[in-house]
């Protein structure tokens, strides 16, 4: 029985795209007003991408220019969530599981803390993980997280939406994994388990 989950949090524990002008309307506008360097038709592909994928590997994909990256960090940096979020219809299946929860997501410290504060939902962790992909990887936090409570590597379930991502690098650890693919991204993807929805968790854990 799995009783250890490291769950990735945006388009997992909720999905972006309904949220979108919470998360995002202030980012694009200030991105509207930066010379990136690149074509509209770009940029409006880069917000797209932006909902699923690290701003810094958008910014890396897409080439941003160097100089504009310098202002668009730093606003990031400071940049919080402060309008309610709504969590996904299959969030009471996470809530459910019995055991040790961590949130493990990439991105801004003060961004993605002000998402699980605005979720509602951070009494339900034991700690929230945030990864800088600028300096590190889920693959490191996972080893971090065993590493500092001493956790035993066959208790723990990875839960997330990336397969080149916390589900790549769970498989790397030799941990077990559940992809969520509610658009079936990836029909080839090395996953122990895998589903459109979570309605199949708690069999995955072993629950």
């Amino acid at each position: 029985m799995k009783q250890i989950f490291f769950i990735d949090l945006d388009n997992t524990i909720y999905f972006t795209k309904p949220n979108e002008e919470q998360l995002m309307s202030g980012l694009y506008q200030f991105l509207d007003e930066q010379d990136l360097g690149i074509s509209t038709n770009q940029l409006q592909a880069a917000k797209n991408e932006m909902l699923r994928t690290p701003f810094q590997k958008v910014a890396e994909k897409y080439g941003f220019r160097k100089e504009a990256m310098e202002n668009i960090i730093k606003y990031l940096n400071t940049r919080e969530v402060t309008k309610p979020l709504k969590p996904s219809d299959d969030y009471h299946l996470i809530k459910a599981l019995k055991g040790r929860k961590f949130i493990v997501t990439a991105g801004f410290y003060k961004q993605q803390t002000s998402k699980v504060k605005m979720l509602g939902i951070a009494d339900d962790f034991e700690e929230v993980y945030v990864v800088d992909v600028t300096i590190s990887n889920k693959k490191d936090a996972f080893q971090k997280l065993i590493d500092q409570y001493q956790l035993n590597k066959d208790e723990i379930l990875i839960i997330g939406d990336d397969a080149e991502s916390e589900i790549k690098y769970g498989q790397e650890l030799g941990l077990e994994t559940f992809l969520l693919d509610p658009e079936n991204r990836y029909p080839n993807a090395e996953t122990t388990f895998k589903g459109t929805d979570l309605s199949n968790l708690h069999q995955a854990a072993g629950q």
